[in-house]
């Protein structure tokens, strides 16, 4: 028999001196912090002021049948089942038979209201493509509802329904006040089984599990399952702090990793669905890449954070008519530290339209400070034109260093490495295997653009700049390349 799961044991108070058999020693445990919370001896009180307000969302959604017929038997001519199988067989194409039909698939999610009139808060994922969304409240009450609007970038739905009575709600609560540690309560309709509760802490902050543009997750060890999907995550003052949305699990099942969308950005989101019916996010019109620690000593960046490197401007964006070029490092937006590259366009989406903002880059050895308009994001955001180069020569010019092998671009290079005929550049014929440039992803019919931020139209001009880094006492050169479909990125190449 297995031992007897013993409760845990609270917290200590005050100090605790434990006497040893001597009697002339102890050991003194110390009270925890005055801020620190103690592990409450129940969540029934808080549960039961929730569950009302915690919904399961059941869809359905026509399938066409498969395509696939079973074939009929071959027989025997003159078989006496022959005309049985005929009539079956062609019954099956003529739309009442079970070829015709289509079935219905049908999924079990979660959702909270947040208004007593009828809105709905859930996953966009829990109900795409629903032909029907059926709202069950912990009364038993079934209400058909409609879609507000839903969001794919950030997984959220907002569902509206018709009550004859004010329904109970819950409130969002501030996702930044959390740390680590703190106590949170999941509640949902895992595995179809109707309200459950399960408690936790917060695991981690911040987690990036691509799944999304704006990932910034709130990690769990609360049970999440299949089915609690949409539903939402409590902190202790019963505030929704989150709203439950992925787990990682060979199973499907809970292994202590869920993840939960940050009720900062959800709360965001259905604000602008209910007033608009759509997302309006903020938009700069860059394009970014991380900054390795081998481009930030190669650009001298002296910030403890690592911002976002922009490798490439729109023309007609807000980021190039408030000045931003290629190769600033962004280190502040809005008064808004960018940690790392990720933290940008969340801050940036997150920022109400046509507000002029100041924005603090790294450029060229020190900060500056500049100001920009917001623009809007649009679906179809237009990519960042080419930079704009110095011609390059038609001379065959050959060049190496860096481990790279590189010519003046002719018309032959172009065709031979399919590039278009407006690229500018000095286009690299061959990498060495096992260099830096190599590890980092270069390839032969890249087309080297700048070196250490000065435009290269000639071999020449690229081993000069790199003689003369050289000289500087640089370990790295910078390289602005583009590929043939014209999209550039900054590698940092060590020059020792």
């Amino acid at each position: 028999m297995s031992d007897p799961i013993r409760p845990s044991a609270r917290r200590a108070s005050r100090a605790v001196a434990l006497a040893v058999a001597a009697g002339v020693a102890c050991l003194s445990v110390s009270a925890p912090p005055a801020h620190a919370r103690a592990a409450p001896e129940s969540f029934a009180d808080l549960a039961e002021g929730l569950l009302d307000a915690v919904v399961n969302i059941s869809t359905s959604q026509s399938a066409p049948a498969a395509d696939k017929a079973v074939p009929p038997p071959q027989l025997p001519e003159g078989s006496p089942f022959e005309e049985f199988f005929d009539e079956f067989f062609n019954k099956r194409g003529d739309g009442d038979g079970p070829k015709g039909r289509s079935r219905k698939q049908s999924s079990l999610g979660s959702g909270f209201v947040i208004d007593p009139k009828g809105v709905v808060v859930t996953n966009n994922h829990v109900i795409e493509g629903a032909d029907e969304i059926t709202v069950n409240f912990a009364d038993g009450a079934k209400l058909t509802a409609e879609v507000v609007g839903r969001d794919t970038k950030t997984d959220v739905a907002v569902l509206r329904v018709k009550p004859e009575k004010p329904l109970k709600a819950v409130a969002f609560g501030d996702a930044d006040k959390l740390r680590v540690g703190d106590w949170v309560l999941a509640i949902g309709n895992p595995f179809g089984l109707g309200g459950s509760v399960s408690a936790g802490i917060v695991s981690a902050r911040n987690r990036n599990i691509n799944s999304g543009p704006y990932d910034n997750f709130i990690q769990t060890d609360a049970a999440i399952n299949r089915g609690n999907s949409g539903g939402p995550l409590f902190n202790t003052a019963g505030e929704v702090v989150g709203v439950n949305t992925a787990i990682i699990s060979p199973s499907g099942g809970s292994i202590g990793i869920g993840f939960s969308t940050p009720s900062t950005t959800v709360k965001a989101v259905v604000d602008q669905l209910l007033n608009y019916g759509e997302t309006r996010r903020g938009w700069i019109g860059v394009r970014i890449q991380e900054v390795s620690d081998e481009i930030a000593e190669s650009l001298g960046v002296r910030s403890p954070n690592k911002g976002a490197l922009i490798a490439g401007v729109n023309d007609d964006g807000p980021a190039a008519k408030g000045g931003l070029a290629a190769g600033d490092v962004l280190l502040k937006f809005d008064g808004k530290t960018i940690r790392e590259m990720r933290d940008l366009p969340r801050i940036v989406a997150d920022t109400p339209i046509d507000r002029e903002v100041e924005v603090v880059v790294w450029r060229k050895g020190k900060e500056e400070t500049l100001k920009l308009k917001v623009g809007r994001l649009e679906e179809a955001e237009p990519k960042p034109a080419a930079l704009k180069e110095p011609a390059a020569k038609d001379e065959p010019k050959i060049g190496k260093a860096l481990g790279l092998s590189f010519q003046s671009l002719t018309d032959d290079l172009r065709k031979s490495f399919d590039l278009k005929p407006d690229a500018k550049g000095v286009v690299i014929t061959a990498v060495d295997d096992g260099s830096r440039a190599a590890e980092n992803g270069v390839k032969s019919g890249d087309l080297l653009v700048e070196v250490a931020q000065e435009a290269v139209e000639s071999p020449d001009d690229v081993t000069q700049r790199i003689d003369e880094l050289k000289k500087d006492g640089k370990k790295t050169a910078l390289l602005l390349l583009s590929n043939k479909q014209g999209d550039v990125r900054f590698v940092a190449v060590s020059i020792e």
